[in-house]
C-alpha cells in the first residue's frame, strides 16, 4: 500500500493539506459563502463591507486605510507599488527568498530601480544592514523598503519591528513596504506599532478563505506618496478604492461570496481572540519542529528567533529529490505537502501549520510525513516524531 510504486487509489476521509496555503477553509466559513448573492449596491452591502474593513484593521492592528480587491497577494504586490513609486525611482529591494524575489520583480517590471539587499535563503532580513544602506543615502534617493515578513519559501520571520527601528536610526524618510501574506493572522504582526506604511496579504491562509482577494492597509504616509506616484494605474488604483469604501461599495463588481467568507472569518478570528491565535500557532509550529529534528532531519531556517510559526521548511536528506517525495505523499497517503521554490527547488519540502488547525491535525499530518518518508526509503524511526511532538504539547498545556 505504501510502497514508493504503489497505485493510486481514491482515499476515504478528509485530504490532508499541509501546504503553507491555500489552507483548509472551516466549515462555518463555507456556510457563510453559501448564501445567495445580495445586491452589492444595497444596504446590506454596504453594512457588510463596513464590517470587514472595521474587523480588518483590528487584524492588522492598524488605524490606517483599508483596501480590497478581488485578485491576489500577487496583484497585492502591485497594489502597493504602483500607488506608491513612479518609474525611476529606487528601493531598497529585502530578498530572501522566491517571494521576496516576486515582489522585487513586480517592481522591476514597473521601471523601478532596485538596490538589492540579498540574503542566503533560509535567513531573515538583517536590520543592521538596511540600517547601514539607508545611512549611505543621504541624498534620500531610496524611496521605499521591500520586505516579506514571513517568507513562505524558507519558513524564516523577519524581524519589522527591528527594521523599522534601523529606518528611523537612519533618518531616513523612505516607505516601509511588507508582505505578510503567509504570517497575518497567524503571527504577530502590528503595522501602526511598527511603523509599517503598506501591508499586503491574500485571504488564502491565516484568514482561512480561498483564494481571490488582494487585501493591503495603508497609512496616511502612504496615501499622501499616492499622490505624487506616476506609475501607471487603472484597476489597482487605490483611491476610487478608498472612497467607495466609505460607502460601502466598489468601483467595480466585487467578491460578494468572499466578503461573507471574510465577516465569518473575523468573527471567528475575535471569538479565539487574537492573542490566543498567535499563541496556538507558536504552539503548533514548535510541536512540529520538535518532530522534525526526532527524524534526524534539519531544517532550512537557520537562526531559531527566526522560526516561522506558520510553516516548517525541512532539508530533504543527501541524494534524495523534495519534489519526487511530495509526489511520492501524495500518490499514497492523500498527503500534499508543500514543493521546494526557487533556489531550494528539489531539495526542500514544506509543511503548513497554520489557519484553522488544531493538534491532531497536526499530529494527523505529521504521521503522514514519517510514513511516507519511510515508504520512501528514508529511514526515519517511525513514531520519533510524533512522539516528540506529543510530549511537547502536552507539557506546553
Amino acid at each position: 500500500m505504501l510502497g514508493a510504486g504503489a497505485a493510486r487509489v481514491t482515499p476515504s476521509g478528509r485530504p490532508f493539506l499541509q501546504i503553507p496555503g491555500p489552507t483548509l477553509v472551516p466549515e462555518r466559513i463555507t456556510r457563510a459563502m453559501s448564501q445567495s448573492i445580495i445586491d452589492h449596491r444595497g444596504p446590506r452591502f454596504a453594512a457588510l463591507v463596513h464590517e470587514c474593513l472595521d474587523g480588518l484593521k483590528r487584524i492588522f492592528q492598524t488605524g490606517g486605510h483599508i483596501l480590497l480587491f478581488p485578485g491576489s497577494g500577487t496583484g497585492a504586490w502591485e497594489v502597493a507599488v504602483v500607488n506608491t513609486l513612479s518609474p525611476g525611482d529606487r528601493v531598497l529591494a529585502c530578498v530572501n527568498g522566491h517571494f521576496a524575489t516576486g515582489f522585487a520583480r513586480t517592481a522591476a517590471a514597473y521601471g523601478i530601480e532596485l538596490e538589492r539587499l540579498d540574503v542566503p535563503y533560509g535567513d531573515g532580513i538583517p536590520a543592521d544592514q538596511v540600517g547601514a544602506r539607508l545611512s549611505a543615502d543621504a541624498a534620500h534617493q531610496l524611496r521605499a523598503v521591500l520586505v516579506v515578513h514571513n517568507e513562505t519559501s524558507t519558513g524564516v520571520t523577519s524581524d519589522i519591528a527591528a527594521i523599522r527601528n534601523a529606518m528611523d536610526a537612519a533618518h531616513h524618510p523612505a516607505l516601509l513596504l511588507v508582505d505578510t501574506v503567509s504570517s497575518l493572522a497567524s503571527i504577530d504582526y502590528r503595522m501602526d506599532e511598527w511603523g509599517v506604511d503598506v501591508t499586503l496579504t491574500g485571504p488564502q491562509k491565516g484568514l482561512m478563505l480561498p483564494p481571490g482577494m488582494a487585501i493591503l492597509a495603508a497609512s496616511e504616509k502612504a496615501i499622501t506618496a499616492s499622490e505624487k506616484a506616476r506609475c501607471p494605474r487603472s484597476y489597482w488604483d487605490w483611491t476610487p478604492v478608498i472612497e467607495r469604501n466609505k460607502r460601502g461599495e466598489f468601483p467595480y463588481t466585487p467578491a460578494t461570496s468572499l466578503l461573507f467568507g471574510l465577516r465569518e472569518s473575523l468573527l471567528m478570528l475575535a471569538e479565539e481572540g487574537l492573542s490566543n491565535v498567535f499563541e496556538r500557532h507558536a504552539r503548533l509550529a514548535e510541536a512540529c519542529r520538535r518532530a522534525v529534528r526526532a527524524l534526524g532531519l534539519e531544517l532550512l531556517c537557520r537562526n531559531p528567533a527566526e522560526y516561522s510559526n506558520t510553516l516548517t521548511a525541512v532539508r530533504m536528506p543527501a541524494g534524495r529529490n523534495s519534489d519526487e517525495y511530495i509526489a511520492h505523499a501524495w500518490k499514497t497517503l492523500n498527503l500534499s505537502l508543500g514543493v521546494g521554490l526557487g533556489e531550494v527547488k528539489g531539495s526542500v519540502f514544506r509543511i503548513g501549520h497554520l489557519g484553522s488547525l488544531n493538534e491532531l491535525e497536526l499530529l494527523g499530518g505529521l504521521a503522514g510525513v514519517e510514513m511516507t518518508l519511510k515508504s520512501f526509503g528514508v529511514d526515519v524511526p517511525l513514531g520519533a516524531g510524533l512522539a516528540a511532538a506529543e510530549q511537547y504539547l502536552v507539557s506546553a498545556t
